[in-house]
């Protein structure tokens, strides 16, 4: 069987338009019968009017009429690296990549790097562009050098304003502009300083992260304070919650269910374990789904899905998760029995029991399909007169099953 020939090339571009090109690419460019991409590409290499196919709303729209060119000279053009934050990936899902020639300049991350001295490897490579400020937030560790791409020329003003709100405000801003081509402009501020006047739609920012004392750090490990969420008690308690996440064991891309999520707590630390795992946090108090959702914003989580709905009801509405936790509604069989129904193979199934009821129910599932159960118990120093004692919290019982 002879390997598919390619006809497609994928051309990345800079603001230099055809003089940043290698001769390999310009050639694909000249010879090129149709032309995509976005205008402003199009006008950097000047492509002739019948030659051109500016992306449409949305952009997918262009790709039957990309596969049905099949065989003939065609180019895409990009910004930078298409398969970084680009068009690429999206093109490789329905042309083999064997028919795709290829051809990246630099991206945004690397110029800005190199604008910098800053070393590549070392930065943490964020995009801004059309999701929520707040995503940047858990990368925001003293010391570190972040790397964004703007939405457009509003994105370096609320991102100063934000990291100034969340006590960061001392952070070094650079906004770099139209990098690459003749209206590159490079400047540098204080988040707090901020006071830039109008900035390109073309910008990425770069931020040397520095913490005021009054910053909320948000730590590396699990087991965030409880006194960082807003809640009104429902909530699983800090000790607790890492025991719990670490049965819960999130794995990159696991889709996570928190099933009586009261805070989101569970939810929110979840995601903040890696940047691919995410989660839905189902909750039927309406007070108690709009706190999550701040909660969820204030961690820097804002992508979190909520549900308001009693469990197991909306469940049909659900992807099947790779782990489900269960901290409200555990002594209803109906959620029990829904939740292992819909649970992947392979998945695990972490159930925290306070009441005898709860636990007993826990402790019959238990015997019937096995698993490990354990007894969580904490005690904190309280004051007591002129006295302390170590106050012991309501103890759990916690199942934890992974499914066959």
């Amino acid at each position: 069987m002879t390997a598919p020939h390619p006809w497609l090339t994928l051309v990345g571009i800079g603001e230099d338009g055809l003089d940043g090109l290698s001769p390999a690419a310009s050639r694909a460019v000249a010879q090129a019968e149709i032309l995509f991409g976005g205008r402003r590409h199009l006008d950097l290499v000047r492509a002739p009017v019948d030659k051109r196919r500016p992306w449409p709303s949305p952009l997918t729209d262009a790709f039957p009429e990309i596969e049905a060119r099949r065989g003939r000279p065609t180019v895409v053009l990009a910004s930078g690296d298409p398969f970084f934050h680009g068009v690429g990936s999206l093109i490789a899902g329905f042309i083999d990549p064997c028919e795709i020639l290829a051809y990246p300049a630099p991206s945004a991350y690397a110029l800005a790097a190199a604008r910098l001295g800053w070393a590549g490897q070392d930065c943490v490579r964020v995009t801004l562009h059309g999701r929520a400020l707040e995503r940047i937030l858990p990368h925001c560790q003293p010391g570190a050098c972040l790397i964004a791409l703007s939405w457009d020329g509003s994105t370096p003003q609320k991102l100063a304003a934000l990291l100034t709100a969340r006590g960061f405000g001392r952070s070094v801003l650079t906004v770099l502009e139209a990098m690459g081509g003749p209206r590159e402009r490079v400047r540098a501020t204080l988040a707090q300083d901020f006071a830039f006047g109008e900035v390109d739609p073309l910008n990425t920012i770069a931020v040397e992260v520095v913490a005021d004392v009054e910053a909320r750090i948000l730590p590396l490990t699990g087991g965030l304070p409880d006194d960082w969420f807003e809640h009104d008690g429902q909530i699983s308690k800090r000790e607790v919650r890492v025991l719990t996440l670490s049965a819960l064991a999130p794995r990159r891309g696991d889709f996570l269910w928190d099933v009586g999520a009261g805070s989101g707590s569970v939810a929110i630390e979840w995601m903040l374990a890696d940047p691919t795992c995410h989660a839905v946090a189902i909750e039927e108090n309406a007070a108690r789904a709009a706190r999550i959702a701040r909660n969820a914003a204030w961690f820097g989580v804002p992508d979190l899905r909520i549900l308001e709905a009693r469990a197991p009801s909306g469940f049909d509405s659900l992807p099947p998760p790779d782990a489900i936790f269960i901290g409200g509604g555990a002594g209803d069989p109906d959620v029990l029995e829904s939740c292992i129904h819909r649970l992947k193979a392979g998945g695990r199934l972490v159930v925290n029991a306070v009441t005898l009821e709860t636990q007993g129910d826990v402790l019959a599932a238990q015997g019937l399909m096995g698993g490990e159960v354990r007894q969580l118990s904490v005690s904190r120093l309280e004051k007591i007169g002129g006295f302390h004692a170590l106050k012991p919290a309501l103890p759990i019982v916690q199942w934890i099953w992974e499914k066959p």
